[in-house]
């Protein structure tokens, strides 16, 4: 068996928001501001989320085709912490949580801390990931970002 081990590397992300903690949580995770902040990674796709979010539950980011990511959440605060857990992929609508490129990165996390004071919020976001989407990272999440504190303070 030949495994290929890809090195993670942590990606980490500030900004601050003039808007309370929960309106920022709530343009993170409800449509349609989701997939308006989201679209700065997959331009035109209208991302989604689709989650109980329950810590161990199920959670899906998904692209406008279905495509997208199979994780959990590890940790819930509302609206100050949450973490997810990528488990996996779905492609076509079949889902890949054991084959050997997705244990590659199975296990890479991805989390939002906020922190509110005097009226701003603080979101350190940061997301481990493979060299290969290093780029697309950064760059979704440099200009998601700030798409979603224009959405934040309106």
């Amino acid at each position: 068996m030949n495994l290929k081990i890809i090195s993670m590397k942590t990606l980490q992300f500030t900004k601050e928001i003039k808007a309370p903690a929960q309106k920022v949580w709530d343009t993170l995770w409800n449509e349609p501001t989701y997939s308006q902040w989201t679209d700065a990674f997959n331009p035109g796709g209208g991302s989604k989320v689709q989650s109980d979010w329950e810590i161990g539950g199920r959670t899906l980011f998904l692209d406008g085709k279905g495509n997208g990511m199979i994780s959990t959440i590890k940790n819930k605060k509302e609206p100050y912490d949450i973490v997810f857990e990528h488990l996996g992929e779905v492609i076509d609508g079949k889902e890949d949580t054991t084959s050997e490129k997705v244990k590659s990165w199975s296990g890479s996390l991805e989390a939002y801390h906020l922190s509110e004071n005097n009226g701003i919020t603080k979101l350190n976001a940061s997301v481990q990931v493979g060299e290969e989407w290093e780029e697309i990272m950064n760059n979704g999440f440099t200009k998601g970002l700030e798409e979603l504190k224009k959405l934040s303070e309106q």
